[in-house]
């Protein structure tokens, strides 16, 4: 029996930090589309920009 899935930052299908891949990984869908939300959200509200920072620092890297 499997323990609670964890996310993890992924450094296989890394851009910047992982955080993105990591999601996708987390969520069982491609990465692409967690940037391609990623950026909609920083061009259109701004703060997605502070949100990779805070995720690319609380989420731990996948050892």
């Amino acid at each position: 029996m499997a323990g609670p899935k964890k996310l993890y930052r992924s450094m296989k299908n890394k851009m910047i930090a992982g955080v993105c891949s990591g999601l996708g990984e987390f969520f069982s869908i491609d990465p692409t589309i967690i940037r391609l939300v990623w950026a909609f959200i920083v061009l259109c509200a701004g703060t997605g920009i502070f949100l990779y920072i805070v995720a690319w620092i609380i989420v731990p890297a996948k050892k």
